[in-house]
């Protein structure tokens, strides 16, 4: 790979933002942006394990905060500009997972989850568009869905979850139509099964992780890593073409 190619994906000099930074896709996406050289503000409601995550990687700055609070997101937003930061790449990744059964969910449950997984992006979003722009480079919003947002993942999924997917699939395509001559693009990640803290009892349980393994093109679920060169893709420069677009990490779930 030649200088120049590699440094498409590098950020290095970049400021980014992580939300649910603090276990499974998050604490991993945190890493792999210091590790091309961003200064991260790894984001979650744990303390503690938002300081395993730091320890030993200085490019990692935690904060303590809970996205389904708007005062702790504007905290969460004043604190990056306050050390000197601005947002350069914001990675929406907290979720809710919500009720599996439609019938199991109440409508305060069903907006809860729509707070964290719906209204949260949309407001991290907006904050960052409105921060003092660098007109040499632009900035870039990923959105994480699911193919639960594509596809429906009955037995399995929930309607909240499924719902705030697919909105933010939605917005996503919105906000890019609406900042791209700003200098803002927006994108979403769409992974499919991966381990994670929501999906541990599905990947435990033989049965269910056979309905994945059936259900997938490569016959098994994604791996750690399997998501860092999309996650770079879409938050460096190496995607400054594209913007309003869904790209899809499913092992070829969805193109059944």
């Amino acid at each position: 790979m030649t200088a120049a190619v590699a440094d498409l994906f590098s950020l290095q000099g970049r400021t980014a933002v992580v939300t649910g930074a603090s276990s499974g896709l998050g604490a991993r996406f945190a890493t792999v942006l210091a590790a091309a050289g961003a200064t991260v503000y790894a984001a979650a409601r744990r303390p503690d394990r938002l300081k395993e995550l730091a320890d030993g990687a200085p490019r990692i700055h935690p904060v303590v905060c809970d996205v389904s609070l708007e005062a702790d997101r504007e905290r969460l937003a004043e604190t990056v500009l306050e050390n000197g930061g601005r947002f350069d790449v914001l990675v929406n990744n907290a979720g809710a997972p919500g009720a599996v059964r439609a019938q199991d969910e109440s409508c305060g449950d069903f907006a809860d989850v729509l707070a964290v997984n719906l209204v949260a992006p949309f407001h991290l979003a907006r904050l960052l568009a409105e921060t003092p722009a660098d007109h040499d480079r632009t900035r870039s919003v990923v959105n994480v869905s699911s193919v639960l947002g594509l596809v429906s993942g009955a037995p399995l999924g929930g309607a909240a979850y499924a719902a705030s997917k697919a909105g933010l699939v939605g917005l996503t395509r919105e906000l890019a139509g609406q900042w791209g001559r700003s200098g803002v693009r927006v994108n979403a990640l769409a992974p499919g099964w991966f381990r994670s803290e929501m999906t541990d009892r599905l990947f435990a349980d033989e049965r269910s992780r056979r309905w994945v393994e059936r259900g997938t093109m490569l016959g098994r679920g994604g791996q750690q890593g399997e998501l860092d060169g999309a996650l770079l893709y879409l938050a460096s420069d190496a995607s400054s073409y594209c913007t309003g677009q869904v790209l899809t990490v499913d092992g070829g779930w969805t193109a059944r």
